[in-house]
Parts: C-alpha cells; structure tokens; sequence
C-alpha cells in the first residue's frame, strides 16, 4: 500500500509533463483549442477535445467547410464611367439580370461609346415587384423607371422568384352615387328603417339556396364553372389558373417596354441546381418564349450553355473561350464571373446585331410543332430537319442563296492533276521531259526513203 502511494506522484508528474510539452508547439492556443487562427478548417487534436467540430473536414450544415470563403451571390458594382457613352443599354430585372448586367460591362469594357445601365430588384418578379407589395407590378414601376432614360435597346431576365403561387387581382369596386346626385338613393326615414325593397329580397335566400342546392348535389362534381379562383385568392404555381393570370403579367410587361420605342429583348432563365427546380425553370422559359414570339420581341435562350450533355444543371462548364470553367456559385443559383461572361456572350450575339440593325430585333420564326408544344413539356432532343438544297430556282441539288446561272466548263488540266492525280506535264527540254520522239529532235532525223514501189504481177496467160 506504501509502494503504491510513492508511485502515484510520480506518475502524475510524468502526466504533467507530458501535457506541458504538448502545449509547447509554437502554434497559437485559439488554433489549437478553436481551429481559428489562420482561417483554416480545425485539426484533427487527437486528444481531449477531439469533438466533430474540431476535426478537419468537419462542414457546416449549409455544405461549405469552416472557414472556407463565402460566395456572394450578387456581382461587383457598376464601373463609374469618366465620360458618358454615346449609346446605352438598360438591362432590367432580379439578381440573375445583375450578374447579366455585370458580364455586359466587361465585354464591353473596351467600348467607350457604349454603356450599360442597371435596373435591378434582386428580390423582385412579375408576381412581386417587392417583397411585401401586392399592387406594385413591374409593368408599372418600369414606366417610372425608364422615363428619364434613352436606350438604345432593354435587356430583361426575371422570373427567378416567381414560383410561388399567385394571387387573382380583386376587381375594383363601384361607388355608389352621392346624395344629390342622379340615381341616388332616396333618403331614409328617421327610425333607421330598412327600405320596403330590402324586406321583399329577404324571403328569396331560401330559394337561392336551393337553386344552389340543385346546382352542386351532395357527393355530385361541382360544375366547371366553381373551379374558376375567386378574385383575391390564390392559385398554385404551375396550375392552369396561374399560367394564365401570369401570362397577363408577361404581356403587360413587354408592352410597357415596347412603349419606349427601342429594341426589346427577353433572357430566358438558366437551369438551376435541383431536377424539380430546373422543370420549373423550363417552365417559365416556355411561357416567356411564346409571349415574346407573340408581341414581336427576340427571346434569348440561353438553356443550352449552362446544362451537361444531358441537359441537368451544371456546375462546370466550357467558358466562351472552350476552356473548362467553375460557372456557378455554391448556391446552385448564381454565376461566377466566367459564367457571367459567357451568359453575356451568348446575349451579345442577339444584342449586336439589334445595335447594328434594329430592322432585326423582330423574333426568328419558329417551327409549327413549337406553337402547338405544352409549356412545360420536355424538350426534343434535335430541332427541326431543314433541307439545304432549294426546291425551286435553280438547279436541283443546288444549295439555298446559289446563282441559277449554271457553272463554267471545268479546265481539263485542272481536273487531270487535282481530281484524278496525274502528274502535270513537263515543259519542253526539262530533264523529266520524257516524251519520245524528244521535242525539236523530229528536224534532225534524215528524211525517210521513199519506199519501193512493187511490180504489178504477171498477167496469166
């Protein structure tokens, strides 16, 4: 028992010790205890405090490791021109128009005359101009918006934060005319007694109920007509009822832009992270598009450069240049500046031909099978088959823009050497000149002799 008592402090000495040289590592404490001392995830201590957090790899639970930078989902500001350009472009919508506007001014960095001009409610749609504003719409704040500009053409890209569902626009109310007025009201008596009329419409609820009785039948299908939203209620994102009170709201957009008198063009939205999240995202494409081929604007679709070759949503993807880049922030949503530049290099390619020749801003006509095409329905995995030989004017087998005028007699030499491979023929003298009689040899060879002429034969006596 003596023995054991003389071991215990050396033991716990030994311990000490070992603790002591442990904490004798030249790197600070907050890092060792918290993982916070250079910015770097925590590692992994091995001792006591050996929890999940302090370990390396350990990830927050929005999916990015501690201490990992943050992305933003909104672009760097506007550049602060010197001079103001000749030319601008006003590009209106939500936080995917802000990172559009963004990739504009720098490929347009170089281009002095020409300017790019943010409109932008990052938080905003065609269902709510703001937040927690019903009644303001974008068809009529951009009216305000747009009075003091001049543009050479509008940029629009919304629908990012409009899958939710809608409300019906409840219909304004008649007032009633004034005392005094013509049709007024006559006035009522000084007991505050209902009118006679208003006692005779009291006996006919009953019977209204009943009609509705008969009308809706218990267990029975409510008619067709019952289905309709009442007005100030609200309908489901993607159901009949919606698409159509939301067609209005696209309509009653463009219309607003196309006041202004300048080319319009509508960015279709990209896919976003998520198989039900990139449907809903084809959906509104698919309503955007048919509402601008309708008003006479050009709809961009730019769906193709931000999906795989299976058309899922993709993080990384060929920039402008080929090279494969990082297009899309964490968020699933947002762009990094080289799928910035990309989305305005594939926007730019509409957009300079409308600055060049506004006569083009007019859409590109569409296959027949589009126009009949479901909104929403899944996309064909090829377009349209277009032959590339005319039917008519010209020859057969020639291709659409040839002259009819038909092609000039090939040279036979031409075609000896390039078509069929023979070697050209060597001029006279050459050392590969190999014809036979050689060239100018003919004159020095002696004439030929006259050959003998034959005796006619005896004739037989």
């Amino acid at each position: 028992m003596r023995k054991r008592l003389r071991l215990r402090p050396r033991f716990l000495a030994v311990v000490f010790a070992l603790l002591s040289a442990g904490a004798a590592f030249p790197v600070p404490a907050q890092a060792q205890f918290w993982g916070f001392g250079s910015g770097q995830p925590a590692q992994r201590s091995g001792g006591f405090f050996s929890f999940p957090f302090f370990q390396r790899g350990y990830r927050s639970p929005y999916g990015a490791p501690y201490g990992a930078p943050i992305e933003s989902s909104r672009p760097p500001p506007p550049r602060k021109l010197e001079t103001q350009p000749a030319r601008t472009i006003v590009v209106i919508g939500d936080s995917m128009a802000d990172w559009l506007a963004y990739g504009l001014e720098e490929i347009y960095a170089d281009q002095t005359d020409l300017g790019v001009v943010r409109k932008i409610r990052p938080n905003s749609g065609l269902i709510h101009y703001e937040p927690r504003n019903d009644t303001l719409e974008w068809s009529q704040a951009v009216k305000d918006i747009l009075t003091d500009e001049k543009p050479s053409a509008i940029v629009v890209m919304l629908g990012l934060n409009d899958r939710v569902p809608l409300r019906i626009p409840v219909p304004p109310r008649e007032t009633a005319p004034r005392k005094g007025e013509k049709g007024a009201p006559a006035a009522r008596a000084g007991n505050n007694k209902e009118p006679p009329q208003n006692k005779e419409q009291k006996p006919a609820a009953p019977a209204a109920e009943a009609a509705a009785r008969a009308a809706n039948p218990p267990g029975g299908q409510a008619p067709a007509a019952a289905a309709a939203p009442r007005p100030g209620g609200l309908v489901e994102f993607r159901s009949d009822q919606w698409a159509q009170a939301y067609r209005k709201r696209i309509d009653d957009m463009i219309a607003a832009l196309k006041a202004k008198g300048v080319p319009v063009l509508w960015v279709g939205l990209p896919a976003v992270r998520g198989p039900r999240s990139t449907a809903d995202m084809s959906y509104l494409d698919d309503l955007y598009h048919a509402a601008a081929d309708k008003a006479g604007i050009r709809y961009v679709d730019i769906w193709d450069g931000f999906v795989d070759e299976n058309g899922r949503y993709s993080v990384q993807g060929p920039d402008f240049e080929g090279q494969i880049r990082r297009l899309r922030t964490g968020d699933g949503v947002h762009f990094t500046k080289y799928g910035a530049l990309k989305l305005a290099h594939l926007v730019d390619q509409d957009l300079s031909r409308v600055l060049t020749n506004p006569a083009v801003a007019a859409p590109l006509p569409a296959p027949a099978a589009s126009a009949t095409a479901k909104p929403g329905a899944a996309r064909p995995a090829i377009g349209p088959v277009l032959p590339l030989t005319a039917n008519g004017g010209g020859q057969a087998g020639d291709l659409l823009g040839a002259k009819s005028a038909r092609p000039a007699p090939e040279d036979p030499l031409a075609a000896s050497v390039l078509v069929r491979g023979d070697p050209p023929p060597a001029p006279p003298g050459r050392a590969d000149d190999f014809a036979w009689p050689p060239h100018g040899a003919a004159a020095n060879l002696p004439a030929a002799a006259p050959a003998p002429a034959t005796a006619a034969p005896p004739a037989a006596h």
